[in-house]
């Protein structure tokens, strides 16, 4: 009897360990047919000191900064790191950098990092403009440098970039074309505040002059401000374009203006052309959406644009503008289609490659 009870318990054992592997084969098989959980957020990604953001998707987070003030709540460069959107919503921005030399300690504006090809291989540079605590007639633009990979940091300071003109200047990017790097930034020049390129010799040197490439000359430039600021670099099919600031951010017509690439030298005005119209301004009750970036989803698949706006038409350049993201498309020309800024109370897909799918039991594991 007693090896009878033995042999009908392993038997049982041994049914009970196949029937887990098969369940197992077929929970795996479902979760590879099994159509993926619609995942979908709204903006905003910052509620508060929302302006002037940067966004990137590197090796599975998110990565967002933002402009930070003199009397912000976590001074100097800040950023917050998430898998997905919904996350880096709720995300608390953690310090990466603080400056104590007066004359660049404060008031860290339009804050963006590049992964680029330094002397010992591939280093994040972190560039913002930076003045002192009394803002804001002192702003000028500096670098810095990673010390690995990790968007995070840590960083240390390389540089303060100007050609010889050396003053307020602001917004700076960074433009690589044909193998060669430039600097895109926007200064003062009497009443306009325009828009300038250089030619760098790495990327925290500027190699020689400014050239003037944009300049506030349509109607839709000069309201609330002779302003062309915030250049931003897109590149798309083999063609260039500078996506740019227009008007001024204390007024409700701030928008986005749009430079394209026409071929020759590009620190030559002619090899850039400007569109006549806008490319994106205020709608569905979002004001002055301006000052932006770009990134890709995470699977590559998607354009998607970052920019900063405000809830109202009386809204201005302070710390309650917010951050927000939706996805963008491209004409039949090739040329960027932003569409319209959406409400802050619309669903969105996440961008494309985030997860979700299948529901795995508890305890099966993973």
């Amino acid at each position: 009897m007693k090896h009878w009870l033995t042999r009908r318990f392993n038997r049982i054992v041994l049914l009970l360990a196949v029937g887990s592997v098969v369940v197992a084969l077929v929970l795996i098989y479902l979760n590879q047919l099994a159509p993926t959980e619609p995942v979908t957020f709204r903006n905003p990604l910052n509620v508060s000191h929302g302006s002037d953001p940067w966004l990137v998707y590197y090796e599975g987070n998110y990565y967002l900064a933002a402009t930070t003030w003199s009397a912000s709540v976590i001074p100097g460069l800040t950023m917050k790191q998430a898998p997905t959107i919904n996350e880096l919503r709720t995300a608390q921005p953690v310090s990466v950098y603080t400056d104590t030399v007066a004359s660049r300690c404060c008031n860290f504006w339009a804050p963006e990092f590049h992964l680029l090809d330094g002397p010992d291989g591939e280093h994040w540079y972190f560039y913002y403009s930076g003045g002192p605590t009394n803002c804001c007639d002192d702003q000028r633009m500096h670098v810095l440098e990673s010390e690995g990979t990790d968007p995070m940091g840590p960083y240390t300071y390389k540089g303060r970039l100007h050609d010889d003109l050396d003053g307020w200047a602001i917004d700076h990017t960074v433009l690589t074309l044909d193998g060669s790097l430039y600097l895109l930034f926007s200064a003062w020049e009497h009443t306009n505040q325009n828009i300038y390129i250089a030619p760098m010799s790495n990327p925290w040197t500027i190699s020689g002059n400014r050239v003037l490439i944009s300049t506030p000359t349509y109607g839709w430039e000069k309201q609330d401000g002779r302003v062309n600021e915030g250049p931003e670099v897109l590149q798309h099919d083999g063609q260039t374009y500078i996506i740019y600031s227009a008007s001024a951010c204390w007024g409700p017509n701030y928008k986005l203006g749009m430079l394209t690439y026409t071929g020759g030298d590009p620190l030559e005005a002619a090899s850039w052309q400007k569109a006549a119209e806008p490319v994106f301004e205020s709608a569905n009750g979002v004001y002055g959406p301006a000052h932006n970036g770009f990134f890709k989803s995470p699977d590559g698949t998607e354009d998607w644009i970052v920019y900063h706006a405000n809830r109202t038409s009386s809204g201005g350049c302070d710390v309650n503008r917010t951050t927000r993201i939706q996805k963008f498309t491209w004409n039949d020309d090739g040329t960027p289609n932003f569409g319209e800024p959406v409400a802050l109370d619309t669903e969105m897909m996440v961008p494309a490659g985030e997860g979700g799918g299948f529901s795995w039991p508890q305890w099966l594991g993973r």
